[in-house]
Parts: structure tokens; C-alpha cells; sequence
């Protein structure tokens, strides 16, 4: 079953409220670059997304080099090819959260 795409008026809305967060992916999905103070932070941060993404059952791509975590987020089955649904936004919202947005 397909998930509703968000419309252009709730992407901007998005990352009115997420500055930090950009287009990716041709607007089909969000990023985001997370600087830690060391490795140990970073796999912190990583390990309390990961249980929410978990509960939520709605995982980001992500990647990860010693402090830096790169998030990227879409849902593969919004809409006909995929795209940003309210999962996303929820899920950015829970990540800036995390580290103080």
C-alpha cells in the first residue's frame, strides 16, 4: 500500500520548521550532516535514532565517518516512486530532538 506523498506546501512547511534539513534526491527525500565531538558521540546519537526508527518503523539511510553522521530520509513507498511522507517529518522532528533543534 502506497503512503501519501507530502505536498509542496508541507515540504516547505518541513523545512521551515527543520532549517538545517535539505532537499535531496530531486525533493524525493531530506538530509542531513550531524558533527559530533568524537566517535563515541556520534555512535550515541546513531544508537538513539536507530531505537526510534525501530518504533517507528521507518529507518533512515545514513553514514558514518569517526564524528560525522550523514541522514538522509525518504519513504521508498510514498506515492508511485517514492518520496517524502509524514514519516519523514515526524522522524526529522525526533532526530533534531535528539540533538537540541
Amino acid at each position: 500500500m502506497s503512503v501519501p506523498e507530502l505536498t509542496c506546501e508541507e515540504i516547505s512547511a518541513l523545512l521551515g520548521r527543520h532549517p538545517e534539513w535539505t532537499l535531496a534526491r530531486e525533493g524525493k527525500a531530506i538530509a542531513r550532516t550531524f558533527r559530533f565531538k568524537d566517535f563515541s558521540e556520534a555512535w550515541g546519537f546513531m544508537s538513539r535514532v536507530a531505537l526510534l526508527a525501530e518504533a517507528q518503523d521507518h529507518h533512515p539511510e545514513w553514514f558514518n565517518v569517526y564524528n560525522r553522521v550523514e541522514v538522509t530520509l525518504t519513504t521508498h513507498d510514498a506515492g508511485t516512486s517514492g518520496g517524502l511522507s509524514a514519516r519523514d517529518a515526524r522522524l526529522a522532528s525526533e532526530i533534531d530532538r535528539i540533538v537540541g533543534n
